[in-house]
C-alpha cells in the first residue's frame, strides 16, 4: 500500500520543493495539492466536512505551480492534484498544463479531479452547477482526445471545438491516470465511467462502512471494467496504524494523510511519526 501527502499551501506554509524532498527522503509515494480558485463570501452550499473552512481555503496556492516546483526536487516522487476542479478550468489549456507537468516530472503526475461542492465559486466561472458534472465528463473526455491524438476534435453539449493540434503530448500512456475525487456512488460511478481510479474520504468510508468497496468493485465489474484497473486512494486517513493495517488488508492501493498548512518545525515531526507507521506496515 502506497502512502502519500496532501496539503494546502499557502504563502505562510513550508515549501513545496523542501516538503517534497522530504517526503522522498522517507520513503513516501506522492504529494497532493488540492484547488480552490478562490472563495466566495457568499455561501450557496454547505461545506461538506466536519468543521468550517480553515483559513488555508482562502490562501490555497495554484496546485500546477505548487507542483511543479515540487517535481523538479525529487526524482522518484509522485506529484498529483488533490483534487483539480476541472469544471472551473478551460479542457484546452488544462490538457497543455497536464502535459507539460507530466514532461517535466517524466511521467510522474496523477491527475485527481473533481466537480466540487461550493456553488458560488463554481458559479463564479460561468458553469452552472447543476449541469457540472456532464461538463466534467466532457471536459475530461476532451483532453484524452488531446492527449491521444494528433488531430483530435471534441463534439460535445459544453465542449465543442474542431480538429487541432496540440503537444506536447504526456509521458504516461495512454495519459496521466485520472482519479476520480467525491463520495459512493456517485463518484464512483463516474471514476467507473471516464477514470482510472477513485477517490473517497476516510470519514466517508467510515459512515459508509467497507461494504462500499465490495459495491464498488461489483459496480466496476458490471461495467466491463476490471476493478483492478481502478486502484482505489484513500484520502484524509488517520494515524492509526490499525485503521492502516485493516485498509492494507482489504487491498487500498494508496493513502494519502493531510498535513497543515504550517512551517518545518510543525511538518517534519509529522513526517517522521507517519515514516514510522510506514516502516511498521512493511514489516
Amino acid at each position: 500500500m502506497k502512502i502519500g501527502a496532501v496539503m494546502f499551501f499557502t504563502a505562510q506554509s513550508m515549501r513545496p520543493a523542501p516538503l517534497a524532498e522530504a517526503l522522498e527522503a522517507r520513503g513516501f509515494e506522492s504529494l497532493w495539492v488540492p484547488e480552490h480558485t478562490h472563495i466566495p463570501s457568499s455561501r450557496s452550499s454547505a461545506y461538506p466536512a466536519a468543521g468550517g473552512l480553515v483559513q488555508a481555503y482562502y490562501e490555497l496556492m495554484d496546485p500546477f505551480l505548487v507542483l511543479s516546483s515540487a517535481a523538479q526536487a525529487t526524482r522518484s516522487l509522485k506529484v498529483g492534484t488533490g483534487i483539480a476542479l476541472v469544471i472551473q478550468r478551460d479542457p484546452i489549456v488544462t490538457a497543455k498544463l497536464v502535459s507539460t507537468i507530466d514532461q517535466l516530472s517524466a511521467g510522474r503526475f496523477l491527475f485527481g479531479v473533481g466537480n466540487g461542492w461550493n456553488q458560488d465559486e463554481i458559479e463564479n466561472h460561468g458553469t452552472a452547477f447543476k449541469t457540472r458534472h456532464k461538463l466534467a465528463r466532457e471536459r475530461i473526455e476532451a483532453m484524452k482526445a488531446i492527449w491521444t491524438e494528433d488531430e483530435p476534435e471534441y463534439h460535445g453539449e459544453f465542449v465543442d471545438f474542431g480538429r487541432m493540434k496540440q503537444w506536447p503530448k504526456p509521458v504516461q500512456k495512454p495519459h496521466p491516470p485520472i482519479i476520480v475525487g467525491g463520495a459512493f456512488p456517485h463518484a464512483a460511478r463516474r471514476a467507473v465511467r471516464y477514470g482510472d481510479g477513485w477517490i473517497p474520504r476516510d470519514d466517508w468510508l467510515e459512515r459508509d462502512g467497507l461494504g462500499v468497496i465490495d459495491a464498488f468493485h461489483k459496480m466496476a465489474t458490471e461495467a466491463g471494467r476490471d476493478p483492478a484497473g481502478l486502484p482505489i486512494t484513500l484520502f484524509r486517513v488517520p494515524e492509526d496504524i490499525e485503521r492502516l493495517s485493516l485498509y492494507q488488508r482489504i487491498g487500498i492501493d494508496r493513502v494519502v494523510f493531510s498535513l497543515p498548512a504550517a512551517q518545518e518545525d510543525e511538518i517534519l515531526p509529522i513526517l517522521d511519526r507517519w515514516a514510522e507507521l510506514q516502516r511498521k506496515l512493511a514489516d
